[in-house]
């Protein structure tokens, strides 16, 4: 099947049952659960989930897929083939973050690992990415019970490092479109700690925005505090760059085009009394189109030069501007695709199951090196509610705040966030890959 055909028309609705459902409720009571328990009290951190991988892995061969390991590094795919069809990937992410878990749950993680970087570092599930793993483990054993109620091929992917924008670049650059079958049309999840449990959200076009790590290297003159005609001073520099980057948000995009500059990190000097001779910036950037993308990207190098030039630098010391490979296009949702999910989720969960908040934010993420314009794939990302109503209720009434994501707080309420992602797919799957009726 060409990419993209046949998305607007669902499969002829059938009449909902419980049925789905409770064989999700009883596969989380049975299996599920402790799944998540395990990998939330144990995660890894990006390009080093050797662990996760190998439960993943077993979980799937246990209910017949047929699975390979080291994918991409870490990543593991499974892949079904069931009579002539479309082809769906599933994917989800799997890896942790470098944070001191401080949810309070009874099963919050205390492990430390090391990093790609060679330092030990305390690990968190604090983005949920443990729902993602759990619930399309969940799927998994839906789809393989349910074999007389669909027909193709689907793939499914447990990725490696989402949190540093390489996983799906890596496992893209390690054929996953070649060695494996190349899907019509693909699907991801993220849960939510802004949208409550029983929700999700989905819309067409952007869903979630382009990302790029940028260092900025200042390179100065030494010199003593108390003498700085003699030096040139890499923080003065570096809060003159800082201060100018704004002026490209604020005077060079234009104020309906989102873009965001953000130095997450500023480092330079010693000692009080000490002129330091080099300041070094970390970045993030953000947009949502890749023209305005483009323009972020020249500002900063135009901005970070001429600074230098200004404080009267050498051009062989001016200051440097990497742009680093841990960077992401946006995520489009396809027109088509996105308004037949929709509808599945509608005809299957009501009409009120939809969150229509706006996004609040301009969050990355990689699945977008599998779909389109990057490739040829539709793609679909939807999100999932994590937050219990009463908590945001609370939040409202002057009392906890509810934590985000990268939050050492971060915590989700696990059987309704699982259940609901592990329906939604399962479900999105059975109507994509429809038995065609004679």
């Amino acid at each position: 099947m060409a990419a993209g055909s046949a998305l607007l028309t669902s499969a002829p609705v059938r009449a909902q049952s419980n049925d789905l459902a409770k064989a999700i409720s009883a596969d989380y009571d049975a299996k599920l659960e402790a799944l998540f328990k395990d990998f939330h009290r144990n995660p890894e951190l990006s390009y080093k989930e050797v662990r996760t991988a190998g439960i993943i892995a077993k979980e799937w061969r246990a209910v017949g897929w047929d699975v390979t390991e080291k994918v991409g590094g870490t990543g593991v795919v499974a892949v079904m083939k069931n009579g002539d069809g479309p082809t769906l990937m599933l994917r989800a992410d799997m890896d942790g973050l470098p944070l001191v878990e401080d949810s309070g749950l009874d099963y919050m993680s205390t492990v430390t690992q090391v990093s790609i970087d060679g330092e030990e570092k305390p690990v968190m599930h604090a983005c949920g990415h443990d729902v993602h793993i759990t619930s399309l483990i969940g799927t998994a054993r839906r789809l393989s019970a349910m074999k007389d109620q669909w027909r193709g091929t689907i793939v499914l992917v447990a990725q490696p490092a989402e949190e540093r924008i390489g996983g799906a670049k890596m496992m893209m650059d390690d054929g996953l479109y070649s060695r494996f079958p190349k899907p019509d049309f693909a699907m991801a999840f993220h849960v939510s700690a802004d949208t409550p449990t029983g929700k999700l959200a989905l819309s067409e076009g952007i869903s979630y925005s382009s990302v790029d790590t940028v260092d900025i290297i200042v390179h100065g003159v030494g010199a003593h505090g108390a003498s700085p005609h003699r030096g040139k001073d890499p923080i003065v520099m570096g809060a003159q760059i800082i201060m100018g980057l704004q002026t490209i948000i604020s005077r060079e995009i234009a104020p309906l085009k989102p873009a965001v500059i953000t130095v997450g990190s500023f480092h330079s000097g010693f000692k009080h009394n000490i002129i330091s001779d080099r300041a070094v910036m970390q970045l993030t950037v953000r947009s949502d189109e890749d023209e305005t993308r483009q323009k972020l990207l020249s500002g900063i190098k135009r901005v970070a030069a001429n600074v230098g030039r200004m404080n009267d630098l050498p051009e062989d010391k001016l200051p440097e501007v990497k742009v680093s490979h841990e960077s992401t296009p946006a995520v489009y949702n396809d027109a088509a695709l996105t308004k037949r999910i929709q509808n599945v989720f509608t005809d299957r969960f009501g009409a009120n199951i939809f969150d229509n908040k706006p996004r609040q934010g301009m969050g990355g993420e990689d699945f977008a090196y599998f779909v389109a314009p990057n490739t040829d794939v539709p793609g679909v990302y939807f999100n999932v509610g994590g937050t219990p109503q009463t908590d945001f209720d609370r939040e409202e009434a002057g009392g906890a705040p509810v934590p985000s994501h990268h939050s050492p707080f971060f915590k989700v309420a696990p059987r309704e966030s699982v259940t609901l992602g592990t329906e939604a797919m399962t479900a999105a799957a059975l109507d994509l890959l429809a038995p065609k009726t004679k």
